[in-house]
Formats: C-alpha cells, sequence, structure tokens
C-alpha cells in the first residue's frame, strides 16, 4: 500500500449521496407497481418503477416459510411488472451484459451493491468476500477482475468496504473465529503496517473505522498492482480504480481520497511498465 495515500485518507475522505432515485411507498418495493408505466418505464408513483432498485423493504422474511415461497411470489410479481413496463427487457438482457462497474465489496447482507447506489440489472459486475479483501494469490477475485476488465471492458473498479465490518473488528482481536482467521490475516498485515497510527486511537470506534479505510486503501492499491489492471492501462484502456466506504449507519457513502487512473501512484517495485 502507499503510505502517502493511505495518510492523505486521515483528513480528505467526504460524504457523498447516493443517487435519489428511490421508493418512497415500501408497498411498492417489492417490484409491483399500481399505477401505469409510462413509455419510459417509470410510473406516476414517485417516479417509481420495477426496474428501480428496491431502498428498503420492512417485512422481513418469514421464519415460517421454510419453502420459501413468498420469494418465489415477490420474483413473479416483479418479473410481471418489469415485462409490463418493458416488455422486451429480459430478452434483450439476455443477449449480452455491459457493465461499466466492477465492484468489489464485503459479503455483508446490509450493503448490496445495486441498492446502495442504486443502478439496476446489468450495470454492476459484482464480486464480493469477507471484508472486501483482494490478495495477489487469491484466483477467484483475480479470475473476476480479469473477466471484467479483459472482457466486459469495465471503465471503474470499485473496491467498497464498510464501517461496522466483522470482519475488521476481528482483525483487531486476538479471538480465534476458525478457518476465517486465515483470511483475516491480510486484514492483520494492514493493522501491522499502521499499528502506530491505530494504537494512537483512543476511541475503539475510530479505530475500527480507520482499519476499514486502510483496508478499502489496501485492496484498492493490490487491484493497481495486478497484471491485469496495468495492462490494460499501458494499453490505454479507459479504467479506474476507485477506494470507497459504505457507513451502515446512515447509508451514505464515504468517498475515500483514492482515485487511480494510473500506475504513478504505485510503488516503484510494483509498477510493470
Amino acid at each position: 500500500m502507499s503510505k502517502e495515500i493511505a495518510n492523505k485518507l486521515g483528513t480528505s475522505a467526504k460524504q457523498v449521496n447516493v443517487n435519489p432515485r428511490s421508493v418512497t411507498n415500501v408497498s411498492l418495493a417489492r417490484g409491483i407497481s399500481s399505477t401505469t408505466p409510462t413509455q419510459s418505464g417509470e410510473t406516476g408513483n414517485a417516479g417509481y418503477s420495477p426496474l428501480t432498485p428496491i431502498t428498503a423493504v420492512k417485512n422481513k422474511l418469514d421464519p415460517a416459510d421454510t419453502e420459501l415461497k413468498t420469494l418465489i411470489d415477490n420474483n413473479q410479481s416483479w418479473a410481471e411488472a418489469v415485462t409490463k413496463a418493458e416488455p422486451t427487457y429480459f430478452k434483450e438482457m439476455a443477449l449480452k451484459q455491459e457493465p461499466k462497474i466492477l465492484w468489489i465489496g464485503c459479503s455483508d447482507s446490509r450493503v448490496p451493491a445495486e441498492q446502495v447506489v442504486q443502478l439496476g440489472p446489468g450495470e454492476i459486475f459484482v464480486h464480493r468476500n469477507i471484508a472486501n479483501v483482494v490478495h495477489h494469490t487469491d484466483m477467484n477475485c483475480l479470475s473476476v477482475l480479469q473477466y471484467a476488465v479483459e472482457v466486459l471492458k469495465v471503465q471503474h473498479i470499485v473496491v467498497c468496504g464498510h464501517y461496522h465490518c466483522g470482519g475488521v473488528k476481528a482483525s483487531l482481536g486476538t479471538t480465534q473465529f476458525g478457518l476465517i482467521d486465515n483470511w483475516l490475516r491480510t486484514i492483520k498485515d494492514v493493522y501491522r503496517e499502521h499499528q502506530q497510527e491505530l494504537d494512537s486511537m483512543e476511541d475503539q470506534k475510530a479505530r475500527e473505522r480507520r482499519l476499514v479505510e486502510l483496508n478499502v486503501v489496501n485492496s484498492a492499491m493490490n487491484v493497481a498492482s495486478t497484471t491485469i489492471v496495468q495492462n490494460a492501462w499501458q494499453k490505454g484502456q479507459p479504467l479506474t480504480v476507485h477506494g470507497w466506504a459504505h457507513n451502515i449507519e446512515d447509508g451514505l457513502i464515504n468517498k475515500l481520497n483514492l482515485t487511480l487512473k494510473d500506475n504513478s501512484s504505485l510503488e516503484k517495485v510494483y509498477r510493470l511498465f
């Protein structure tokens, strides 16, 4: 990780609002339109469309629904509403995908990529793992990265962590949790690299938030250091790596001071050209 970039994050991060396309009527959040769709696919109810990602759903899954019938019913209602709004939508989507964004995020159920930024199906190519770790030997992540960059030709790679991350919190302690301890070792390495700064923080919550950000920086820098991304840059392919942290407490994205468009910010040993 570039310590120069990491140090900038302490004062220059700012919050940005997500796209205001939202569902104001929770009864509509299940994908059922109660009004007549317009030609653009929007309905007359608060700009709602079945193609707009749901903002919130208050009704939880019923534990008694062991067959998940509710989910199948929701799916059918949503598919019917989408087809009514745009009759050829699914047929066209089945032909190809052309996302412009690769999202590398945490597996945490509270941070669904599409809902957080209010984008619909086909717009984000997603890879998620515990604590949004990008490691140079993770063939799963690297395969996703290569496909996104070389085949799909995405133009943006967003590494998005989140505050209140269980993986990051666990990395600050010494309790064993099992197999996952080996995965979290990468975050402990980030902690070790910035131990003086982190240990100087008396507030535990502030320390956790800072490690969340530093972990995002580390993962984003690892993305930028790959042969995949650097080869794309060398060929002139438009590609930007972003570092974000999502705040579950208010739903807002903290846009960290990390935007990489070439390998000039990488330490010299990692540059391939």
